[in-house]
């Protein structure tokens, strides 16, 4: 292969890990933004140690990328084979992870639709409706995807508050405007003039699956974006790698 044609894989191959450098990035904020965004799914679900661990490893991944693409960007300016070696090596054990691990999201949907079905009956039965961190996510959550309860508002029958009252009351962040009228409160127990809640039919189970099916098509094109750029460096790489003859490390400043 010609120096031009190294020298243009170099620099291609230097472009590229700065792209998976700032994409690192992307998801390490994004993990800290699921965990620490007090208005986030995440604090529904902060008893399970499984979306806990999710979110850390979000955060983990995204700095491995960032060091994985500090590491590109140095053994490729300074033609280092040790470090392209390496950094082949390691973008192949995370595309092969990345599909491990969404095949295993693949096939394990309904243990995952019923662990987040026992978490939410959970926050359900103790609301006590004193507008707590968890009870602001689960209230804009009803809110805004226009549901009542996971599977359907029966999930506010097993509530202490609701029970033990002697009014009929409902939670407010369910009400549906369309069946009843006035002003009514964004949060916490509202008082029903039958035992007909004016709430909406639908569970929020539906509603993020409604979503996700919505939005199925950017989340696929974001998958195989990274999973080509992956592979894309991984030629580079390799292709830079067997064209360097051999090290010249005085080329590395030294500090």
């Amino acid at each position: 292969m010609g120096k031009g044609c190294v020298t243009a894989i170099k620099y291609f191959l230097f472009l590229f890990n700065l792209i998976f450098f700032l994409l690192g990035a992307v998801i390490m904020g994004f993990g800290l933004w699921l965990l620490l965004d007090n208005q986030s799914f995440i604090v529904v679900l902060n008893d399970s140690i499984a979306v806990k661990a999710a979110c850390y490893i979000l955060i983990g991944v995204g700095t491995f990328a960032m060091l994985l693409g500090f590491l590109g960007c140095l053994g490729a300016i300074y033609e280092i084979r040790c470090l392209l070696g390496l950094y082949f090596t390691c973008l192949l054990l995370i595309l092969i992870a990345e599909i491990v691990a969404g095949v295993l999201i693949y096939f394990q949907k309904g243990v995952l639709n019923e662990e987040m079905s026992k978490i939410v009956s959970k926050v359900l039965d103790n609301y006590p409706g004193n507008n707590s961190t968890t009870e602001q996510a689960w209230d804009f959550i009803q809110r805004n995807m226009e549901c009542c309860g996971w599977n359907g508002q029966s999930d506010w029958n097993g509530n202490m508050v609701i029970i033990n009252s002697s009014q009929l009351l409902f939670p407010c962040s369910c009400h549906n405007s369309s069946l009843a009228t006035g002003n009514v409160s964004e949060s916490g127990f509202c008082e029903a003039q039958s035992p007909d809640w004016p709430v909406y039919d639908t569970g929020c189970a539906v509603s993020v699956e409604s979503w996700l099916l919505t939005n199925i098509g950017v989340v696929l094109g974001i998958c195989i974006a990274i999973a080509f750029i992956e592979l894309l460096g991984m030629i580079l790489a390799i292709c830079l790698c067997k064209n360097i003859h051999r090290e010249d490390y005085t080329k590395v400043p030294k500090y």
